[in-house]
């Protein structure tokens, strides 16, 4: 079953945000991950948005993990944390 990586960001740097950003779409790539989303133009429809929003798409929940949990990913990860607010969740697919 696939599983997906949501992201909804408020980036506070944009500069260090970028630096950060530039890197994911490869790293993610080598875990078989795919963007579906990566920022955009977007309308609010209902509620409160961040501005930014992102959608990644795994084979299974484990490649998402294993994404997630990778020393590649954990070495720029603080860049992301410092450079944003941000709610990360793992959602499987049907």
């Amino acid at each position: 079953m696939r599983a997906y990586i949501i992201g909804r960001i408020t980036v506070n740097d944009p500069q260090d945000y970028q630096a950060y950003a530039d890197q994911t779409v490869a790293l993610a790539e080598r875990f078989g991950g795919r963007f579906l989303v990566k920022g955009g133009e977007q309308t609010a429809l209902e509620g409160n948005s961040p501005e930014r929003h992102v959608i990644i798409e795994f084979p299974d929940r484990q490649a998402a993990l294993d994404w997630y949990h990778s020393d590649d990913y954990r070495r720029i990860l603080p860049l992301a944390l410092s450079s944003s607010s941000r709610d990360i969740v793992i959602v499987d697919g049907i």
